[in-house]
């Protein structure tokens, strides 16, 4: 989601919109986010925060004209929200290291929410899922325990016949264990008395039902954010029309929403209620879509032909430099106005 371009753009009065280059805003979210990080940078650090705890948190810097020219992230453990009487926000932050805390205005912080209760603070997703998630952190601790004892027990030793003490027992399997467990003991034997008898156990882990059980628990993880399994690599067998509806369905159900969300908190903590009438901050989420080459100039060219694109729109998509007269537009014959003809004679 960080390397998707976030924009700002200026509202036109015949509804269509113009990029803006020029504002401070501007290089915030697409350059520097402050003299530290990158736009880049920052916004990780913020969707990272929001997707494991559910709220993220910025200290945001602005100039004497009210424009914001820095945001300085702050891990969401360090933040406490109150709300005040008169329905403001309030945020107390504690420093790490010295126990000293200060305190932020509303109009000081960006503050990104997920899914809320309260309108006050945001749920992370691993809170509102988190008995599928437990339920796979508690199936990998099986897993690794297994795994260290090789899915099974080596065997067990039998004494035909013959009934042994407590004591006995505990020594034969002491004797077993002795210098015959772990990796570097593998190979070697050992010699029984008295009619014992040594038998290998064979076990297998689909008997279990164990690994259907774990892929169970990978899907849950992967629908609890909404990404298609594929994209986490759990699939058993991708073609290429399954992979393109994948990568539209990452964006459709994961990525768009996310986009979303990070954009009305970003219009709703940086801009002013006049800003917000006059501006728009937008992620261009276009080269998540875009298709191979064929693809993507199949439609340019039915877009050209009916007129919705020129040549220079087409250059930008593919970040190539414009070329003098491009602007213009096609008219198709069969889409032009006609008038009806003139009688004669």
């Amino acid at each position: 989601m960080a390397s998707v371009p976030l924009k700002l753009y200026r509202k036109l009065p015949n509804g269509d919109k113009e990029r803006v280059t020029e504002s401070p805003l501007a290089t915030v979210l697409g350059d520097l986010a402050n003299p530290l990080m990158t736009s880049f940078e920052c916004r990780e650090f913020l969707i990272r925060q929001l997707d494991l705890t559910g709220n993220a948190f910025a200290r945001v810097e602005r100039n004497g004209n009210g424009q914001v020219t820095a945001l300085w992230p702050i891990n969401s453990a360090m933040v406490t929200v109150e709300r005040l009487e008169s329905g403001r926000l309030r945020y107390r932050v504690a420093e790490s290291g010295n126990g000293r805390a200060y305190v932020l205005l509303q109009e000081e912080v960006l503050h990104l929410r997920g899914s809320s209760e309260d309108g006050l603070l945001g749920r992370s997703p691993i809170a509102i899922a988190r008995g599928a998630l437990g339920r796979a952190i508690g199936e990998n601790v099986t897993a690794s325990t297994l795994a260290n004892n090789s899915f099974r027990i080596a065997g067990v030793v039998t004494v035909p016949n013959s009934k042994i003490s407590s004591n006995s027992r505990e020594k034969l399997e002491e004797m077993f264990e002795d210098g015959h467990t772990g990796a570097s003991q593998v190979g070697k034997i050992k010699v029984l008395e008295g009619g014992a008898k040594f038998v290998p156990t064979a076990f297998s882990g689909a008997d279990a039902q164990f690994l259907e059980s774990r892929e169970m628990s990978n899907l849950d993880v992967a629908r609890i954010f909404g990404v298609p399994p594929a994209a986490l690599g759990i699939q058993s067998s991708v073609s290429y029309g399954s992979a393109a509806a994948d990568a539209h369905a990452l964006v459709q159900n994961c990525l768009q929403p996310l986009a979303e969300r990070v954009e009305q908190a970003f219009m709703r903590c940086l801009l002013t209620p006049e800003g917000r009438r006059n501006f728009v901050i937008e992620h261009d989420l276009r080269g998540l879509l875009r298709g191979n080459m064929s693809e993507r100039f199949a439609a340019y060219r039915i877009g050209r032909e009916i007129g919705v694109y020129s040549a220079n729109d087409i250059k930008r998509y593919e970040n190539e430099p414009t070329i003098e007269g491009g602007d213009t537009y096609l008219q198709p014959v069969t889409l032009a106005g006609s008038s009806a003809p003139k009688e004669t004679g």
